[in-house]
């Protein structure tokens, strides 16, 4: 523990917000716990990235919010990710402004299939024994201070539930906005996949104004049952006065599935760590991660799948751009576990950059414990090709179009692969914002 190590909250105002949110005991007794916890970690130590120097201070205090009258409250920015295919108002969806959630829509469909998808704090009232069965589970407090601090300051968050055999056939979406630097902001998603159910989720991250070194410490957890199948898409694009810290986590019983898709479009410092846990045999992870890096950002984007069951699989592909003063750490992790024999464990990183200044480190790392498997990976740091420049410049077509086009040829490959047309759409418009395309 440092001695310098000052918490956001003392553990007397922990306990009187969360009864003043009408939160069950055991919630209550769990966030003291983590504040204690908090205390006595470390924060987590990252590749090549000193987190401790980054401005981790505000994380802001829980305010209540007003529910919204309709969508068009919210800012142009906003209501420009709530497309739904030209059918009006979307169904199922969920909008979280600051601290808590302001909106949430749940067709009749989903609710007589005997899905649940709710905010986190309603379903601490309507379905306490189902949260409390898996909250924090998949990412434990005691991992490190953020994680702790996460599960003592956690406000609103998704808790979605897909019952044994059910297929959810539309994507949920769920946008969360931050505009308020006073209000804290750090929503906590909570997916449980029952046996043979399958869903899309998806969801966005946006700020508004400047919010002064806000710290948005979220976490993500995924719980996929045995033959079950989760589709989960995010796309953060928080401006420069938000520090972003992120943990996503799955974990995936026998022939269970998880389909990983992030956008790390954030103009301030980040973190994120990507990871799937395959318990299961038969099991199966597929990440692809795009990262987008300008001005003086700080980015440590980790992508990892853990085997233990055996003829698990796994794949990632990670491609990052960085331009101006950008520094981008892009790791790579497989670990295969004793036991987990036949194994398949493929990654590739790659990570461009598009000014002398800006700097990228690709670290492809493989941990295997076990013979009887197959692990491979890829990675690659340049510049923009000259020659690409040149010839593309020969055919007639000028500078900024040439090194645009190379661009999006380096992304494309991981954007055309994605499954939803609206996710890709909308990384091509932040990449196109983000480089000044």
């Amino acid at each position: 523990m440092s001695a310098q190590t000052v918490l956001p909250i003392d553990r007397q105002s922990v306990a009187e917000q969360s009864q003043a949110r009408r939160e069950p005991e055991w919630m209550t007794h769990l966030r003291v716990e983590a504040l204690e916890l908090a205390e006595s970690l470390e924060l987590p130590k990252l590749e090549k990235t000193r987190i401790d120097r980054w401005n981790l201070q505000s994380f802001g205090s829980y305010k209540s919010n007003e529910p919204l009258n309709s969508l068009d409250q919210l800012p142009p920015a906003a209501t420009a990710l709530l497309q739904n295919e030209g059918q009006g108002k979307p169904d199922n969806l969920l909008v979280q402004r600051n601290s808590g959630v302001v909106y949430h829509s749940v067709s009749e469909q989903l609710k007589a299939q005997g899905v649940i998808f709710t905010s986190l704090q309603d379903a601490l009232e309507q379905h306490g024994d189902l949260v409390k069965a898996y909250f924090m589970s998949v990412v434990g407090k005691e991992e490190n201070r953020l994680t702790a601090l996460h599960a003592a300051l956690w406000s609103g968050g998704v808790f979605l539930y897909v019952p044994q055999n059910v297929q959810v056939e539309v994507p949920v979406q769920a946008l969360f906005l931050t505009d308020d630097a006073e209000a804290s902001f750090s929503p906590h998603v909570l997916i449980v996949a029952e046996q043979h159910s399958s869903v899309t989720y998806v969801d966005n991250y946006l700020s508004e104004g400047n919010l002064g070194g806000l710290v948005q410490n979220g976490v993500v957890e995924v719980v996929v049952k045995p033959g079950a199948k989760v589709t989960f898409a995010s796309v953060h694009h928080l401006n420069d006065s938000v520090t972003d810290l992120t943990y996503r986590r799955a974990l995936v019983e026998n022939d269970g599935s998880i389909e990983w898709i992030v956008g790390e479009m954030n103009s301030g410092n980040a973190m994120a760590d990507t990871t799937s846990l395959l318990k299961g045999s038969g099991s199966q992870s597929d990440a692809k991660v795009i990262c987008v890096g300008t001005n003086d950002q700080k980015l440590n984007i980790t992508t990892r799948a853990v085997h233990f069951g055996k003829s698990s699989e796994s794949g990632m592909i990670t491609r990052a751009v960085m331009r101006d003063e950008a520094t981008a750490i892009v790791n790579g992790v497989t670990k295969i576990e004793k036991g987990a024999t036949k194994a398949n464990g493929e990654q590739t990183e790659k990570v461009l950059m598009l000014s002398p200044k800006a700097r990228g480190d690709a670290n492809p790392i493989l941990l295997i414990d076990e013979d009887d498997v197959k692990a491979g990976h890829a990675a690659s740091v340049g510049q923009v090709n000259p020659e690409q420049v040149y010839y593309l410049m020969s055919r007639g077509i000028s500078r900024a179009e040439a090194e645009r086009l190379i661009i999006y040829g380096f992304l494309d490959p991981v954007v055309a692969e994605i499954p939803l047309e609206l996710v890709q759409n909308q990384l091509r418009s932040i990449v196109e914002r983000k480089l000044g395309q």
